[in-house]
Order: structure tokens, then C-alpha cells, then sequence
């Protein structure tokens, strides 16, 4: 039943609560990422079968990444907290994995430093914007994610990387992942400039 004593305009633009499903899943994706990271440790010296239980958690975690985006957008409840946490459980996770295939000499360091840069980068710079605006991933951030997602996936296999084409197949996704990801970080530096110079000029008093 509508609240009489409040505005129609104010009711629809009132933000669901933080404590939903979507933000429950984005929180245990952040859960999620200490198993994933022990399983790789247990798993360094012999790639068998806790190398198959780091790649299930991390295939759970990315698809929770999906499903509470999906539940968010059917069910209204998109919510500040979710645009900010979502990107960071994503960041928590890849980063980990980008970190431990580093370690493991299944991916090229210089990969992994480039696109952590990148992400933590522009995170930071998000966090900084929020007393601006609340700046939701674009287009081209999602198909960064898919790569990564795919590439760390294929890396992630009990798979010898000599002369393996699986690997290279890994790691060319990875180097492409790694292009949208530094053109997608360009684009929201462009962005943050948009906004701080449009707000800049509504506070600019008249001539």
C-alpha cells in the first residue's frame, strides 16, 4: 500500500535495501577466494586433483558474478553497494588467480602487472568518484570479465604448458583480455574527467 505522507517521485526513487540475494552472492564470491587461492598452494608441486577443485571454485564463484546480476536487474534490486562491491569480488578473485597462475609459470608476469594495475586502478578511481557519481561497468568491461574468465579457466587446467596448444590458447585469450582491459581502463579515466568537468561547470556561477 502507498505511504500517503510520501512523494510518488521520492517512493520510486527510494534504493532497495543493501541486504538482498544479488549482494549475498557478490559477498560469498569474496568468501569464496581464500579457498580458491589455498587450493592452488596444496596443488603447486603436482597440478592434480586440487588443481580441479581450484578451477570449481573459481567456475562457482564467477557464476555467482552472473546470477546476482541477473537477479539484481529482474527483481529491482540494484542498489550502490552491489555497483561497488560486485566489481571488487571480481577484482578479489581474478587478481588471485592471475596472481597464483604467475606463480605457478602458467601465465606471463608482465600480464598479470599490467591488468592489475588497470583494474585496482580504476577501482580506486571509482571509490573516488562516489561523492560524484556511482560509475556501473560498461559494455566493454563486461567482455574484458568473459575473457578473463575464460583464459584464467583454460590456465587453470592440470595441463603442462610445454608445447601444450591448450596453453597457448589460454594465454592469446589472455593476451587479448588484457588489450580490452587497458583500452576499458582508458575509457573510464575519460569518463571521471566527463563528470568532474560537468559538475564543475553546474557549480561555476553565471556571468
Amino acid at each position: 500500500m502507498t505511504n500517503q505522507n510520501v512523494p510518488a517521485g521520492e517512493q520510486q526513487n527510494t534504493e532497495p535495501s543493501a541486504l538482498n540475494l544479488p549482494n549475498i552472492l557478490t559477498t560469498l564470491r569474496i568468501v569464496l577466494v581464500p579457498f580458491f587461492v589455498w587450493f592452488l598452494i596444496l596443488d603447486a608441486e603436482q597440478r592434480g586433483p586440487w588443481r580441479w577443485w581450484a578451477l570449481a571454485v573459481f567456475a562457482v564463484a564467477m557464476y555467482t558474478d552472473k546470477l546476482d546480476g541477473d537477479i539484481a536487474r529482474a527483481r529491482g534490486l540494484i542498489t550502490n553497494f552491489g555497483k561497488v562491491a560486485d566489481p571488487i569480488a571480481d577484482k578479489l578473485l581474478t587478481g588471485a588467480a592471475l596472481i597464483m597462475l604467475s606463480i605457478t609459470n602458467d601465465l606471463w608476469w608482465w600480464v598479470t602487472i599490467v591488468i592489475l594495475v588497470r583494474e585496482w586502478g580504476i577501482t580506486l578511481m571509482r571509490f573516488m568518484m562516489l561523492n560524484r557519481a556511482v560509475m556501473p561497468a560498461n559494455k566493454g568491461g563486461k567482455l574484458k570479465t568473459v575473457l578473463q574468465t575464460v583464459g584464467i579457466a583454460i590456465l587453470l587446467l592440470p595441463i603442462s604448458h610445454d608445447l601444450s596448444w591448450l596453453w597457448w590458447i589460454g594465454t592469446i585469450i589472455m593476451l587479448i583480455a588484457m588489450a580490452i582491459t587497458v583500452v576499458t581502463g582508458i575509457d573510464y579515466v575519460r569518463q571521471a574527467i566527463k563528470i568532474s568537468k560537468d559538475q564543475t561547470d553546474d557549480h561555476r556561477p553565471a556571468n
